[in-house]
């Protein structure tokens, strides 16, 4: 029986054939949602191979995603992504030039 080293030492990052963190968890969930399509696919009375061949193309495709995913984001890499997607492109000023021009004339400005 083949041993699995999980945590290589103190205050390090947990890996796991190479995936590492996020990508860990995401491969885990997303098998456990695919057993939970089979069992749902076999309940409702789907033919056993149509859901035995579902079940393997899934598993396919999440392996095959989640390693890639790993090679190209790196440990920290996909949380940076999705927050880089939480930022506005460009920060659009909406105010005339006449006013902000008229504003910097007054000194009352704040209360605009």
């Amino acid at each position: 029986m083949a041993e699995y080293q999980i945590n290589k030492g103190v205050d390090r990052k947990v890996e796991f054939q190479g995936l590492t963190s996020q990508y860990l968890f995401l491969f885990v969930g997303g098998l456990g949602a695919v057993f939970l399509a089979f069992v749902i696919l076999f309940m409702a009375g789907v033919p056993q191979v149509a859901c035995i061949l579902f079940a393997l193309v899934a598993g396919g495709l999440l392996t095959w995603a989640t390693f890639s995913l790993n090679r190209r984001y790196g440990p920290n890499g996909l949380m940076k992504l999705l927050a880089s997607r939480q930022h506005p492109r460009r920060i659009i000023h909406r105010r005339n030039i006449r006013h902000l021009l008229n504003c910097k004339k007054r000194q009352s400005c704040a209360e605009h």
